[in-house]
């Protein structure tokens, strides 16, 4: 199963940035520029074009909160306070605990930046847990959408729309003080990168913190427990090989993160709602697009690929 896979793929999807090798949609992100790296992660545009009145149905599953601004597109979001339905929007989405069903309407445009973790507490003072699988209206976060939209609007090209968002985002850190996430969630995330198999006990020891500490903090932050955390960062890191946009050297350490076959797929089934089997077999767009930024996102911070380099899947 980890070995010459072919994701199906929706043949309707036309993206703006292109596919894969391997036929998959891909969005334009990249690292936000260095003045944002504490609080920012990556930063996507994705434009798709899609047949008149082609309802598009996928799903998304983030590690991290977002902040996704929908400029075109009529979607909705199976949230954990029930359905959600908006069309231009600016919105804050939480993580995820396994993937949230959405589908969308029409051809769509959406940019949007993927948060590190803490970055809400840090300048917000916000508590993740209380986000996991919903999301709020950006406008509660002191920022003026409509202007912030407009200004994405007049943009024109991808790059000139994440430079307007990195700047209205420097606006707001400066607004609200300018502080950085806690060390212990930066050095969690690394680990989870890295190491999702990784003893929680030991991490919170080579930090100097106790187990209680390091649950806090964890769950503040990433919006679960660290044991949770990583099996989640393990099963995203999984979906990105099966839909082959991941490094396909690192297939056989993927699959040694398990104790066994029989693990992976109940653990994945228990996130994705589906076998990996049936994953690979189902045409799965718009999760496809986040896996793939957040793949992206990895390979560079464990240092893998340089930034802004060819990605192995291109």
């Amino acid at each position: 199963m980890l070995k010459n896979i072919d994701p199906a793929v929706d043949t309707a999807v036309q993206p703006h940035a292109g596919v894969s090798r391997g036929g998959q949609p891909l969005s334009y992100n990249r690292s936000p520029r260095a003045d944002l790296v504490p609080w920012i992660g990556r930063l996507y545009a994705t434009g798709v074009d899609l047949p008149e009145n082609y309802t598009l149905q996928s799903g998304l599953f983030s590690d991290v909160s977002c902040i996704r601004i929908q400029l075109r597109g009529d979607w909705t979001a199976q949230t954990a306070d029930g359905p959600r339905q908006h069309a231009r929007a600016a919105l804050l989405f939480g993580p995820n605990t396994r993937v949230m069903p959405v589908t969308v309407t029409g051809s769509f445009l959406s940019v949007g930046i993927m948060l590190r973790p803490g970055s809400g507490h840090a300048l917000r003072g916000m508590d993740t847990s209380q986000l996991v699988d919903r999301f709020i209206f950006c406008d509660a976060l002191g920022i003026d959408t409509d202007a912030g939209m407009r200004q994405l609007e007049a943009c024109d090209s991808p790059e000139a729309m994440l430079s307007a968002l990195e700047d209205i985002f420097a606006d707001c850190v400066k607004m609200h003080g300018g502080g950085e996430p806690d060390p212990v969630s930066t050095a969690f995330e690394y680990l989870s990168f890295t190491d999702p198999q990784a003893s929680v006990a030991d991490f919170a020891k080579d930090m100097g913190i106790s187990q209680r500490q390091l649950e806090r903090i964890i769950r503040r932050d990433f919006g679960l427990p660290p044991k949770q955390m990583l099996r989640r960062a393990r099963a995203l890191d999984m979906a990105s090989h099966l839909r082959g946009v991941a490094d396909a050297a690192e297939a056989e350490d993927l699959i040694l993160r398990y104790y066994d076959q029989a693990q992976m797929t109940r653990e994945f089934a228990e996130l994705f709602g589906t076998t990996p089997r049936r994953f690979v077999a189902t045409a799965n767009p718009i999760l496809t697009l986040a896996l793939e930024s957040r793949q992206a996102r990895r390979l560079e911070a464990i240092a893998r690929i340089a930034p802004g380099a060819q990605r192995p899947w291109q």
